[in-house]
């Protein structure tokens, strides 16, 4: 038997929660959303809304002890995407960006580089905005992530 794919959202500042929601319905595939407290979800016995605490990271541990081989992970916060990638799961920022073990080592360099330069008074912008087109890039990102498991899974 095979284990059901579950999507897994780090829910505080994701910009797609909707669009996540209508692809799982389609593929019919359940959903937790973690937020650190209360988050609005959609009334959907496959949307399971979980509230992971204030604690630091309390909701990125949560998905982290979850996660495994099959699943999806939707979250930017990058130090999470690497504990999830370890975990064989498949990690996806809400760009659309995969996280995978060939890039995540780098992308983490990256953003600790950055963090460093940034707590040293280093003046480095943040991340660009959010556009249509990451939206369109994600929601495809997803859904070629599940039919990808659910090959897998067939064989």
């Amino acid at each position: 038997m095979t284990q059901t794919t579950r999507i897994y959202v780090d829910a505080d500042a994701c910009p797609v929660k909707d669009e996540i929601y209508r692809v799982a319905e389609r593929h019919r595939l359940p959903v937790s959303v973690v937020a650190g407290n209360f988050i609005r979800v959609p009334n959907d016995p496959l949307i399971e809304r979980i509230a992971a605490g204030s604690g630091m990271d309390a909701a990125d541990d949560w998905i982290a002890e979850r996660a495994q081989k099959g699943d999806i992970v939707v979250t930017s916060d990058i130090p999470l995407a690497a504990r999830c990638v370890k975990a064989g799961a498949d990690v996806i920022a809400p760009n659309g960006k995969p996280f995978s073990e060939e890039s995540i080592g780098m992308t983490l360099a990256v953003r600790n580089l950055m963090t460093d330069l940034r707590s040293s008074g280093e003046v480095t912008g943040g991340p660009r905005s959010f556009s249509p087109r990451d939206r369109s890039t994600f929601l495809s990102a997803l859904d070629q992530t599940i039919r990808r498991i659910q090959r897998a899974q067939q064989k």
